[in-house]
């Protein structure tokens, strides 16, 4: 039998990475972990920590208005960026030593250093000018922006990685894109009180969520004071004689602005891998083909986490990271289970969702009771915002079965984990009715709605 170097060799120190390497060294099996920037990968480092962080500072301008209806007088306020990135990245670095640390301590060797396959079993470690061999290797490499070096001018632009490390705080900004990150982006740098601007080819921001969440979002976006731009695309970016940036559109639009970032989706960190010497197979976009149970096309590798481009969610990675433990240590077949995941995007208001949109339960059901409610929360009121807060069920109208749960709204993130665990379990309207309010609050209105607003019958509402 074949003697290696480790039992498993992990190339990609993220979310994903980290945690097959932790709990497979705690099996007491010889392992290896490789990242060639910084342990936490994506999520920890440039994603959601970060963002969160900056979504919270975000949020400070709406609070500073609305004191006054509850009787605050709030005196003169003033923002300081680099304070906030000093803060961030303080907090950035003391998660980035507990993931590398949480391997070590495990029983796990971690390396600072890019890893690239030599073959099914071998691992060049580029730092050290060396190669080590593994029974296993799991690739979990995650994903990058998109460049787009096709759009002239694109090296004049910044990603969602650059907007964490801004030397200054710009006073306009025009982003691309109307994904959850596009999104999000808009909402923090307009809460800061950069004058905002979002521009997507699409109809509505926010492609496959439920079209109520979707327009009840732009709607308030835009009544906030972002600009949001439908059906419209960049042509080139150049700079101005003064040093802005002046983005072109393909409709003849002009956009002054201090920095343009393009969020338009994420590529899977493939490139110079080795793969194909390994015999990994990758599709058309660079995502590596695995099937089922995260295995490749070469049987001694597999791989998970955004560089499979299944669904890029750090919750989803760490899943599916525990999955490929029981399937490749634990004598225990599992495949990742990636049905009816709960997500949340941090724009303001918030969203939170799980499970089927009105328009999917609708096309794959065709018999759908739609349960809504849309409403001023109790917040709003005294401050005379008037932000309205969308709460949506979507019941499969044979089985009574809650497919979809929607929400816009404070908290609609928090509200979402726990409706995620009715949708998953298969709960039904029933149940829900069934289930006394907890009142005041706005989640009552999740169970108190117990007639439909209306209905949809052979994929049509009546």
């Amino acid at each position: 039998m074949p003697s290696y170097d480790y039992d498993l060799f992990v190339i990609g120190g993220g979310s994903g990475g980290v945690r097959a390497a932790r709990v497979v060294s705690g099996l007491g099996r010889r392992v290896g972990i490789a990242e060639e920037y910084r342990y936490g990968g994506t999520c920890v480092i440039r994603g959601c920590v970060p963002k969160k962080l900056l979504v919270y500072a975000s949020q400070f301008s709406e609070a500073f208005e609305d004191a006054a209806g509850y009787g605050w007088s709030v005196g003169g306020t003033a923002f300081d960026w680099k304070a906030l990135i000093a803060n961030k990245d303080r907090e950035i670095a003391r998660l980035e030593s507990i993931y590398r640390g949480g391997v070590e301590k495990a029983g796990g060797e971690t390396f600072a250093s890019r890893a690239e396959l030599i073959d099914a079993h071998t691992v060049r470690l580029v730092a050290e000018g060396r190669t080590v061999t593994a029974d296993k290797i799991l690739i979990a490499t995650g994903g990058r922006p998109s460049p787009h070096e096709a759009l002239p001018g694109h090296e004049l632009t910044i990603t969602s990685n650059e907007a964490f490390q801004l030397e200054k705080l710009p006073e306009a900004i025009v982003i691309a894109g109307g994904g959850y990150i596009a999104v999000e982006f808009a909402n923090i740098f307009h809460g800061l009180g950069v004058r905002t601007t979002l521009i997507y080819r699409g109809a509505e921001i926010l492609g496959r969520f439920d079209m109520d969440l979707r327009r009840g979002l732009h709607e308030a976006m835009a009544a906030k004071g972002i600009e949001i731009i439908c059906h419209d695309v960049f042509s080139r970016i150049e700079k101005g004689e003064d040093g802005r940036l002046v983005a072109h559109t393909s409709k003849g639009r002009a956009l002054v602005a201090d920095q343009v970032m393009l969020a338009l989706g994420r590529t899977p960190n493939t490139e110079n891998l080795g793969l194909e010497r390994a015999g990994v197979k990758v599709g058309p976009v660079g995502e590596i083909l695995v099937d089922d149970y995260s295995r490749t096309s070469a049987d001694t590798i597999y791989a998970l986490g955004d560089v499979t481009n299944r669904m890029q969610l750090t919750p989803a990675a760490i899943h599916e990271a525990m999955c490929f433990v029981d399937t490749a240590f634990r004598d225990r077949p599992t495949k990742p289970d990636l049905e009816d995941v709960a997500t949340a995007v941090f724009s303001q208001p918030e969203i939170g969702t799980v499970g089927l949109s009105e328009d999917q339960a609708a096309t794959q059901l065709g018999d759908v009771d739609i349960y809504r409610a849309a409403f001023r929360p109790m917040r709003n009121i005294l401050p005379d915002r008037q932000e309205r807060m969308i709460m949506k069920l979507v019941v499969d109208a044979r089985s009574n079965r809650v497919v979809g749960a929607h929400i816009l709204g404070p908290d609609a993130g928090e509200l979402a984990q726990l409706l995620g665990v009715a949708v998953k379990g298969r709960l039904t309207k029933d149940v829900f009715d069934r289930t006394m309010a907890i009142h005041p609050t706005a989640a009552e209105e999740l169970v108190t709605m117990y007639q439909p607003s209306y209905r949809i019958r052979g994929g049509r509402r009546d």
